[in-house]
Parts: structure tokens; sequence; C-alpha cells
């Protein structure tokens, strides 16, 4: 284990567990080795997966970072604290794998990757949906033309959460927490590898390649953030990008990806790395691929020199998206007709809303667009970036 590169994860309750899990996947390999974990309260010995020994616990990021000497720090912290944190271990000359949104906006992104590459620390952004093996498989099909010419790029994500889910964490459901920016919302949290997803396949990753985004931004939930919402980004590859979600579906699915041609079109299941190739005069050909986990993906770059597969800059896009949500009107409330309440399920659900995520998705068109009663196209908000 003497070559296993050690490793501080800061924020290991919540998704943190995901990471405690893979870390110890990589730990057995002799990939890696858990040397610190930064959490306010330490975890119990039965919140620690058997396996990962007995890491150093401490509430105090920077002092874990020197008393561990981690050459890497994964950090899965509550969104505002990302940019501060990623400075402290970029600073101790630690590489990253910083959670997904990077930011809670466009200014704290550009704080965070400049930062970074001042210091020249190696930093993985995790989307985990960019380490899927499809990604470049799909970008393959459309240089040769598979579909034909590429029209536009469109996603749907329709899934469900309970009113708990809101309490989860103070800044859950928020857009600003004591005057700091959260923009927890559907998609930029949640349904976050959609949107980055689709701007990745339409050749659009970093911040100059938006040119301007619409929002319409709503929610059921007693919330202030969104829980159902779509997005419409312009981009400098001329084809928009439209993605629409929703935390209130009836019938929750798997979230995808459509790349649309004047030939045919190109699915992708991001969770499952499941594509569906659908062209003219031909039948239709499905596919599934592997995954390059985005943690080993970081390790081998700093052994060998592999390309990062989510540095910073191929977020930018991701992240002018982020801000025009920022930006926006605080989300509308749904009238009260417009929702129900699952009471054995105790969560939210907009009748209709599956089919108009679909939609969204299939016709690149808003809410508004398609006829939902309760989008007002006179508060789709449009920033020029």
């Amino acid at each position: 284990m003497s070559s296993a590169v050690p490793i501080v994860l800061a924020g290991a309750r919540g998704h943190g567990r995901w990471h405690l899990d893979n870390i110890r996947r990589l730990q057995d390999k002799g990939i890696v080795r858990l040397a610190g974990i930064c959490e306010l309260t330490p975890l119990s010995d039965d919140e620690l997966p058997e396996g990962l020994g007995a890491p150093e616990q401490s509430a105090d990021f920077g002092a874990l970072l020197d008393s561990t000497r981690a050459r890497v720090a994964v950090i899965c912290t509550p969104i505002p604290t990302h940019t501060g944190l990623a400075l402290t271990a970029a600073r101790k000359g630690v590489h990253l794998l910083l959670e997904k949104p990077p930011a809670p906006s466009y200014a704290e992104y550009r704080r965070m990757a400049d930062g970074i590459a001042e210091t020249g620390v190696a930093c993985q952004i995790g989307f985990q949906s960019l380490g899927s093996h499809a990604v470049p498989a799909i970008r393959t099909m459309m240089a040769e033309g598979a579909i034909g010419e590429i029209t536009g790029v469109g996603g749907a994500g329709a899934w469900a959460r309970p009113e708990s889910y809101y309490r989860r964490a103070p800044w859950a459901g928020r857009r600003r927490l004591n005057g700091v920016d959260v923009i927890d919302g559907a998609l930029t949290n949640p349904l976050a590898h959609a949107v980055a997803t689709a701007l990745a396949l339409n050749g659009s990753v970093r911040a100059d390649d938006v040119t301007a985004v619409e929002t319409e931004l709503l929610r059921a939930n007693d919330i202030e953030s969104d829980d159902t919402s779509c997005v419409r980004v312009g981009t400098a590859q001329d084809r928009p990008v439209v993605v629409a979600a929703t935390l209130c579906a009836e019938d929750p699915d798997e979230p995808y990806v459509v790349v649309h041609g004047d030939r045919g079109r190109i699915t992708f299941w991001y969770k499952q790395d499941r594509v569906l190739l659908q062209r003219a005069g031909r039948g239709p050909e499905e596919s599934e691929y592997g995954r390059t986990d985005l943690l080993e993906n970081l390790v081998e770059h700093l052994i060998d020199g592999t390309d990062l597969l989510v540095a910073p800059e191929v977020t930018g896009a991701f992240m002018k998206v982020v801000e025009a949500i920022r930006l926006a009107p605080d989300p509308a409330p749904l009238p009260a007709g417009a929702w129900r309440l699952l009471p054995d399920e105790q969560r939210r659900v907009v009748p209709g809303i599956d089919g108009l995520v679909a939609a969204a998705a299939d016709t690149l068109a808003l809410y508004s667009e398609l006829g939902a009663p309760w989008a007002d196209p006179a508060r789709t908000k449009e920033v020029s970036t």
C-alpha cells in the first residue's frame, strides 16, 4: 500500500457515503488510501465502511491536509463551501476532486478555477456522467454523420423527491442562505448532470460557448429554489440546448439526453451508460458502455499524465447556466390546483409534468411554448452572456 495515494474526504455523510464506498473500492485495488475525513462531527465506527482502517478525523480541513500529508482531497460539502475549501487544498499543493456543481455563482467559479490554475494542482469536477465511454462514442457518431446535421440537444429529468428531501440540510432547496448564494435547484444540483451532459454532447463546454440562456423556474414544494424548471441555452455552435427537469414526477424515470439530427437521433441514458441510435431507413441500435471513475482518472493523471476528463475549464458553460438561474426571478409557486400531495410518499407531484419534460427534450421548446397552463411566458428570463 506504500504507493497508494493518500486521500482526505471532506463531507462523508449524505452523498459523501458514495465517495466512501468508492474510495474503499480503489483502496482495495491498492490505488488510494483514505488518510483523513473532514466532518463537523466525526463519523462513528458504524458510519465508516469496513476495510477503510482508522482514518484521522478533524473538523479543520487545512490542518487535516497537513497532518495526513494528503495528496488528493475529495470535496463533497455544501455548495457554498466549495470554492473556499478547494482553494485551501490547492494552496497546500493538494489535488482535487470537487463535487458538482463546482460553485453557486460564476464569480465563485472563476475565483476557484483561476486560483487553482495559479497553484498548478490538478482539479477534477465531479460530473460522473462525463466519465462514460458513451460520450466519446456519441461524439464519433455525430462527427461521422450518423444522424445527419445536428439541430440541437435536449435533456429530460423526471425525478421524485419527498418533502423531507428539502429538510435534510439547512441549505437544501435554498437559493440563498445567510446572504450567501446556494442555488440548490433541480437543474443546478440533482439534475445538473443532464445540463452538463447535454452541453458536452453539443460541443458547448466553455463559458464563451454560451451566448444566451432562457429560464423558466417554478416550484410545487414550499421552498425557495426551483423543483420544476427548464432552460434553453443559445450556443456559439448555433444549436440550442434545452433541458427540462422536475423533482415532482408522477412516474419517476431514468434521465436522458437526446441529440437531434436531421436524419435521426441519439438518446443517452447517462446514469446507465446506455445509448439508442435511431436513424432513417435503419433499425434502432442499442449499446451499453463502460465508465471511467473520475477519482481513478485523477489518480492516473497524477501518476502517468493521463488527461483529466472534467477539468474546471470544461464546466464553464454549465456555470453560465447556473449564473443565469441565479440571476433569474425567484421561482414562481405553482398554483394550488397544479400539484397534489401523495400522502403515502409525502411528496408533491405535478400532473402532466412527465409528458412535458419529455416533450421539451423532444421539441427543444420551453414549458410555456408547450402550453403548460402554469408556465407564464412573461416570466421567462433571458440572460445574454
